[in-house]
């Protein structure tokens, strides 16, 4: 089901009105100050300093994990949507560094095109929330794979990170400072302890919240929706940080993280003496998000979209409003090269993001050599069975349907000849070979969105104007950036 369709089932909040109607409310009693100290450790912006004041009047949010320089592009075009609507409507942007997160194989790679060739460096990072792991035994790597871009300022900036998460926050600080964009570490020493009261909460009900997101679950699937979360029996929504990361369980009085148990009253000596060591699930994260920062609006992506659809129980639960929704912008860069290939064939960049070869054979049916001809012959056989088959049903007009559905099988057909005519000329030509590899590398790498792949960072040290044409992108919807 479309994010779109199911907000509209489930009654979700979204759009500017929605945006402004939620403005106004209080995070945090000790955000500000905990913030403004995270911000200046990291020597941020002044421009950063002065969005603080905006978030007095509300945030809209967007977040992702904490990936290697900025991670893929959808990193800027989520804080790009975050900050546009922020500023429609006076509020601050705010970036949530997804730091808790323990799934280092989505962050350990780094794929960069430099001279016409995908090259990736990939990081043996152990499996720990990205917010505990040292960035200085692979800065030597990075900065190697980097090379002369190790050295500009703002990346150079972004090195000096202690760890994997800091790294991430100081490159959005660097090439989306100067917009006001916020980035929230909830990992960071001045921030992680802003969330003990609501930890502390969770654990004196630990399956409230899970309880709630399975109601939810239940009602989206009644409406024919596939909820994406699902709490199992006795899960609940906290995760404990030792040798590694582990969801609790709760049965009998008692928690377990499937390796020894634990009371309430140890979890809270733990959460006492470092809060980052308890961290929210998916099913929570939002909503503790919530809970410290005076969130008006989030902005998520389709996958994002599902998950957030079922936790308005758990916002209830914790008297909070469910945040206006925004899906963020899609974007695909375009290049120089990429560009004049793309014109040659008069090739729509989505259309290739989305169907790949499939596209670029339909686009150059038009340019090549011969193949009008046999495209014509074929059309011109369809036309002369069309005539017949008037005839016959003239002569017998039961004959008419027989003759409809040889004449579609014919045309399919048809078309399937003309696609291996297309393939066989596309194995022997160089040039059309070529230009269809050109664009997968830069367009669909890997198979993938461009945008899943290739960091923004990457086109921004390359392109001066980059940053300004992703300013001046829409903020939702698809768009294409031409450098």
């Amino acid at each position: 089901m479309e994010p779109t369709a199911l907000a509209r089932l489930l009654d979700l909040p979204q759009g500017e009105e929605a945006l402004r109607a939620r403005l106004g409310r209080e995070g945090h009693p000790r955000l500000f100050q905990a913030l403004s100290a995270y911000l200046k450790r990291l020597s941020a912006p002044p421009e950063v300093l002065v969005a603080l004041e905006r978030l007095r009047k509300g945030a809209v949010v967007a977040g992702q994990q904490a990936g290697l320089l900025g991670g893929p592009a959808l990193t800027f075009y989520k804080a790009h949507t975050a900050l546009g609507l922020a500023e429609r409507v006076g509020a601050a942007g705010v970036f949530w560094v997804a730091s808790q997160d323990h799934d280092v194989e989505e962050v350990r790679h780094l794929h960069l095109l430099l001279e016409e060739e995908i090259r990736t460096l990939s990081l043996p990072l152990p499996p720990l929330p990205s917010g505990r792991i040292p960035l200085a035994p692979y800065r030597e790597a990075l900065a190697g794979f980097l090379g002369p871009w190790a050295g500009e300022a703002r990346v150079a900036y972004a090195l000096e990170g202690a760890t994997l998460s800091e790294f991430f926050a100081r490159l959005l600080l660097a090439f989306l400072g100067e917009r006001g964009l916020i980035p929230f570490d909830p990992m960071a020493e001045e921030l992680s302890p802003l969330f003990q009261e609501a930890l502390e909460r969770e654990l004196s009900d630990p399956l409230a919240s899970a309880e709630a997101i399975n109601r939810e679950a239940a009602r989206i699937r009644a409406l024919g929706g596939k909820p994406p979360l699902g709490r199992k029996p006795g899960a609940t929504n906290l995760f404990l940080e030792t040798d590694a990361r582990r969801l609790l369980f709760y049965w009998e009085g008692g928690f377990s993280d499937g390796v020894r148990r634990y009371s309430k009253r140890e979890l809270l000596q733990i959460l006492k003496a470092d809060p980052a060591r308890l961290t929210p699930a998916a099913g929570l994260r939002p909503v503790f998000q919530d809970l410290v920062l005076p969130t008006a609006g989030l902005v998520v992506g389709p996958n994002e979209f599902r998950y957030v659809a079922e936790l308005p129980g758990v916002y209830a639960l914790y008297g909070l409003p469910v945040p206006a929704l925004f899906l963020r912008m899609q974007g695909v860069v375009l290049e120089p090269p990429t560009r004049r290939i793309l014109e040659r064939y008069r090739l729509d960049p989505w259309a290739f993001v989305d169907r790949g070869e499939e596209a670029f054979l339909g686009a150059a049916r038009g340019v090549m050599e011969g193949f009008q001809e046999v495209e014509g012959e074929v059309a011109r056989i369809l036309e002369e069975v069309q005539a017949l088959a008037e005839r016959a049903a003239a002569l017998e007009p039961t004959l008419e349907r027989p003759f409809r559905r040889f004449r579609a099988r014919l045309s399919g057909e048809g078309e399937r000849l003309l696609r291996k005519v297309l393939r066989a000329r596309l194995s022997k030509d160089a040039a059309l070979l070529h230009h269809l590899e050109r664009l997968r590398r830069h367009l669909q790498p890997f198979g993938l969105p461009q945008e899943r792949v290739y960091p923004f960072a990457m086109y921004v040290l390359r392109h001066r104007d980059a940053l300004e044409r992703l300013r001046e992108a829409p903020l939702e919807g698809r768009a294409v950036l031409v450098l």
